[in-house]
């Protein structure tokens, strides 16, 4: 099989109040770093003023403030300067909001298989959770 160094990776914009995930979101992403289902290799901070005036706080600044302090990203940079500034958009004025990066392990494995076999993922689609529950809550309405 062939084995690629890492798997596919989804950015993660979530939005929280205050000035940091809370405790619960974090125990549910250490639980699946601790699981082998994601692997972290990004993880920033990003609050924008009431302003708009962006700061953006690297893990390293804030990583004693987190449960899961042992935790060493494993591909710092993997979210760059162009894609914090087009993602801090979409975080509302006088809010905050983590931008992560996650590899999906389920996913590499994947992948190395398929391109073992000759196969190539052309194309992923995501589907936010938040819409599948919508959509399947309507069609078992009707």
């Amino acid at each position: 099989m062939a084995e690629f160094e890492y798997g596919p990776v989804d950015i993660y914009v979530v939005s929280f109040e205050g000035s940091r995930p809370d405790d619960a979101t974090l125990s549910a992403l250490g639980d699946l770093m601790v699981n082998d289902e994601v692997r972290l290799l990004d993880l920033l901070i990003v609050a924008r003023g009431d302003d708009g005036q962006v700061t953006v706080r690297e893990y390293e600044e804030f990583r004693d403030e987190f449960g899961f302090t042992v935790v060493e990203l494993e591909a710092v940079g993997a979210v760059g300067d162009e894609d914090i500034e087009e993602l801090a958009e979409i975080i509302p004025p006088g809010t905050a909001g983590a931008i992560m990066a996650l590899e999906l392990i389920f996913a590499k494995k994947l992948a190395s298989a398929f391109a073992a076999s000759g196969g190539e993922v052309l194309q992923v689609e995501r589907i936010p959770a938040t819409v599948v529950n919508e959509v399947l809550a309507e069609a078992s309405d009707e």
